[in-house]
């Protein structure tokens, strides 16, 4: 007998995932140039140039075993250290090797995140929506209770009054994901100061420290000159949860980080957690070749001008025809408002063009769809005469 709980889950269809497949059938069918597929945030920019330059490097310079041997459970010591001497030098972010926690890309380092924070089944995970779906099956891998946020649609930043009731003496952490994905908006220093206060203040309140897990794939995506903001620069108390899957176009290599700085509240006490929980989880020794490759490609990412260009072919093109759109300011994605209350229906209109749009509610808000806009500029301009049959539809 099979695991209920894990059939049910493995049974659960993803939204992003069958829309995805249905654009591969479509296209086999009616031809890939009449698909328009804007569902799933597969990065389309190619790897950078180190990335292959690292790759045969290591591969002509390196004996077999040097390559793919085991590294240590946390990582490879050099990494780690190449690691905390780029944050350092970029963000002044005083942390070291030992900070650095390798591991198989986001997803693994907020589910050993999680398994390392969470004591017992009281605990609550705040979510901010809109936030990847994921995270609730995370949370609940960590045995902890989801507690959402609903989203603040009208700036998309976090709504602190709503935070501030949501919090309770069983809260453990927030997770905070800036560039945001599904909504492309960037939270800004405002937002982080004051969500600092709020959090030290509660933190207090209730005789705990409430730990902010910043996910942050999407660090380098970001437009218009903004800056790279470095979460614990605000808030002391914050794990880092990092991925080249989408800076260097690695989605499909699975390498990224925690990082815990010892300025967070027990910091020590946590990174051992962290060790323990990757062991537990069966998430050690990070693919060795890719941590190499990383270390070699510090500081570097793939042409992020392209998706610039997208966003803004994209969001001006769609606002024109009427469309209300979230200005995005970081990430692949645009989130638009849907003409109708129910966009799942909206996206099932879409899904009759061909246009491949990924209804919001899985995200936490509802009367949204998210449009994945790292993809061929050419498809975006082939679409634009499908978003037009579709608005007509709603005047």
């Amino acid at each position: 007998m099979a695991s209920k709980e894990m059939y049910a889950l493995g049974s659960q269809a993803s939204v992003i995932r069958d829309l995805f497949a249905y654009g591969q059938e479509q296209a086999a069918i009616v031809g890939k140039e009449n698909v328009f597929d804007f569902s799933i945030g597969n990065p389309t920019v190619p790897a950078p140039a180190c990335v292959k330059e690292a790759i045969e490097d290591i591969l002509e310079t390196r004996e077999s075993v040097a390559i793919h041997g085991y590294t240590a459970a946390s990582g490879d010591a050099a990494v780690r250290q190449g690691l905390a001497d780029y944050m350092n030098q970029t963000y002044d972010a005083q942390v070291r090797a030992d900070n650095f926690y390798m591991t198989c890309g986001a997803a693994a380092s907020l589910t050993i995140s999680l398994k390392a924070l969470v004591e017992g089944p009281d605990d609550e995970i705040i979510l901010i929506a809109p936030f990847f779906p994921e995270y609730t099956v995370f949370v609940h891998n960590a045995n902890a209770k989801a507690v959402v946020l609903p989203p603040d649609t009208e700036h998309f930043q976090i709504s602190l009054d709503a935070l501030e009731k949501a919090i309770t003496p069983h809260t453990r952490a927030i997770i905070i994901n800036s560039p945001n994905n599904p909504s492309g908006v960037v939270y800004s220093a405002d937002t982080y100061e004051k969500l600092a206060a709020l959090l030290t203040r509660k933190s207090q309140e209730i005789g705990h420290p409430i730990y902010i897990i910043s996910d942050e794939p999407y660090r380098e995506i970001i437009y218009d000159g903004l800056p790279i903001l470095y979460v614990p620069k605000f808030y002391k108390d914050t794990i880092i949860c990092y991925s080249y899957s989408k800076s260097l176009s690695l989605p499909g290599e699975r390498i990224g980080y925690v990082l815990v700085p010892d300025c967070a509240a027990d910091a020590q006490e946590v990174y051992t957690a962290v060790c323990g929980a990757g062991r537990s989880m069966g998430f050690v020794c990070a693919p060795h070749l890719f941590q190499d490759v990383v270390l070699k490609c510090l500081g570097q990412t793939g042409d992020m001008n392209i998706y610039d260009e997208n966003r803004k072919l994209l969001d001006n093109s769609l606002k024109e025809m009427g469309y209300d759109c979230v200005y995005p300011s970081g990430a692949f994605y645009l989130f638009v408002k849907s003409p109708e209350a129910d966009a799942k229906a909206f996206s099932d209109k879409a899904k009759k063009l061909n246009l491949l749009i990924v209804p919001a509610d899985s995200f936490g808000c509802p009367g949204y769809v998210r449009v994945s806009y790292c993809v061929d500029p050419d498809m975006i301009n082939r679409s634009f005469a499908a978003f037009k049959k579709l608005m007509e539809q709603y005047k």
